[in-house]
């Protein structure tokens, strides 16, 4: 992985002070009466175009094709901020009954709208290539969105049947989704530490993996399997039913080579430079086999396990105040680039992000880059870990990435998925060279490396490891396999992953 060197001092600062829930009046202000407002001035504009039908044919000018297709961008961008307002209203609490269906609610009145304005795509679909470059001569940055349209005419099925796939998914693919959420979500655990037992969610659990004592982490990890084992046949059958529903549109009805054909489709990478990326991971575990054989004799671990993998350095054991994170990660965005470093703390200064972790919320983090120009959102689940830190340079390198690209189209302006996460790790990066160039402590620059090898494990090796191991899991589950027999073979690829080392 590439690393970069900041190129400026980094500037102290006093601790940063801002609130750390979100704000999401910009999006929606009163749910009651913007959200009906919001629909039907989509309403008004699906009906525009739903009104020019019979003129679109291939010989139409540039300038109608532009307009409908600029007419389509407004209603791709008003159907975002409804879709995201949603989204992150449900992510505050999954356990929240008025979020989740209104939620629901708001997806099936998007597709229906979608549904009514499918023609156009297909019709753009089907355009000669002759007139397809025609029209595209003048579309500029919107270019890139049509022949993107176009890759996918190969496994694009009638009007008809989109209709019916975009009214299933709703209420089967997004509703299974929702259920996992919820029920995940909702999980409480026990820990017990120093003699005293409490009762915690999963980001709280999950701190306990990186604690110093082996006994805590051995627990931690226990506690989550068992908590999880008792909705081993649930969770069991949610996954097989995401699966065969992937099976039966993406290769049965759309005809694509494999199941991860339509993602890299999707990235606009090709299926053999994924799998040439898998194949070298594999090829070089033992990479990473070596440094968790260096980090046991570091850390002073006799017997390296699945439990101790994330097992901290001696100098790692203080926890970060929420303030105290944020001067950090802007300070080391600011050693690289100012310009970097004011973009990040316009997420802040915006009210867009929500830190706490708290019952019921949703786990693990995210950014939202609704639209071009409006500063994205940030969800954390922050618990004072010097992990967490790193999660913030990761989710701010997504933010800042989404706002630089403001000039572009609504229907462009979002990067797919591997550039996405070059941003995001590039983020953290600034942050880890940021640290190792202020700290003259050798045993505190050992630590901080070994966090960072500790990420670079997770990011590259571990990820694609769990490709590979969906890749298996859809062909297995397709030959009729049970629960069990994934987790054994779940089992394998952990042992072919770690070898002797762990």
């Amino acid at each position: 992985m590439a690393r970069t060197s900041a190129t400026q001092p980094v500037t102290k600062r006093s601790r940063s002070t801002f609130p750390d829930r979100w704000d999401l009046t910009q999006l929606v202000n009163d749910p009651v009466t913007d959200i009906a407002a919001q629909l039907a001035d989509l309403e008004s504009k699906v009906v525009k175009i739903e009104a020019a039908r019979s003129t679109v044919t291939p010989s139409m000018s540039s300038h109608d094709f532009l307009t409908l297709l600029q007419l389509s961008e407004e209603i791709a961008q008003g159907a975002s901020c409804l879709g995201a307002y949603t989204y992150l209203r449900f992510s505050e609490n999954t356990k929240d009954a008025d979020a989740r269906s209104l939620k629901t609610r708001v997806e099936e009145q998007l597709t229906g709208l979608t549904n009514r304005l499918l023609f156009f795509e297909l019709w753009w679909q089907g355009v000669d290539d002759v007139n397809a470059a025609r029209l595209m001569a003048d579309a500029g940055d919107l270019r890139y969105h049509l022949e993107t349209i176009r890759r996918f005419k190969p496994h694009t099925l009638s009007e008809p049947e989109e209709k019916i796939l975009n009214l299933k998914n709703v209420t089967g693919r997004s509703a299974v989704h929702t259920l996992y959420d919820v029920v995940t979500n909702g999980f409480t655990f026990t820990m017990t530490v120093g003699g005293k037992k409490k009762s915690v969610n999963r980001e709280e659990l999950m701190t306990y993996v990186r604690n110093p004592k082996a006994p805590v982490r051995q627990a931690a990890y226990q506690e989550l399997y068992r908590v999880f084992a008792t909705q081993r046949d649930l969770l069991g059958e949610i996954y097989k039913t995401l699966v065969n529903d992937l099976k039966s549109e993406n290769l049965g009805l759309r005809r694509f080579s494999s199941p991860i054909a339509s993602r890299n489709l999707s990235n606009d990478v090709p299926d053999q430079a994924v799998d040439v990326l898998l194949a070298s991971c594999g090829k070089n575990a033992d990479i990473f086999q070596t440094y968790f054989k260096l980090k046991a004799k570091i850390c002073k671990i006799k017997s390296m396990s699945r439990y101790h993998l994330y097992a901290p350095h001696r100098t790692e054991t203080k926890k970060y105040r929420y303030a105290d994170a944020i001067t950090m990660v802007l300070d080391a965005y600011r050693g690289f680039s100012p310009r970097l470093a004011d973009l990040a703390e316009q997420v802040f200064r915006d009210r867009h992000i929500d830190a706490p972790t708290r019952p019921g919320k949703l786990g693990g983090a995210y950014c939202y880059s609704i639209v071009p120009g409006m500063t994205p959102y940030v969800m954390l689940n922050y618990t004072g870990e010097a992990r967490d830190i790193a999660t913030m340079a990761h989710e701010l390198g997504h933010a800042v990435h989404g706002m630089l690209a403001k000039d572009h189209s609504t229907f462009t302006f979002h990067s797919t998925l591997p550039l996405a996460e070059t941003a995001s790790v590039f983020g953290e990066r600034i942050l880890s060279d940021a640290l190792m160039s202020q700290e003259r402590n050798k045993a505190v620059q050992q630590g901080l490396l070994l966090g960072q090898l500790d990420d670079i494990y997770a990011t590259v090796l571990r990820q694609a490891y769990f490709v590979r191991f969906e890749k298996l899991a859809h062909q297995m589950i397709a030959d009729g396999a049970t629960a069990d027999q994934l987790a054994k073979t779940y089992g394998q690829e952990l042992r072919q992953q770690f070898g002797k080392a762990v």
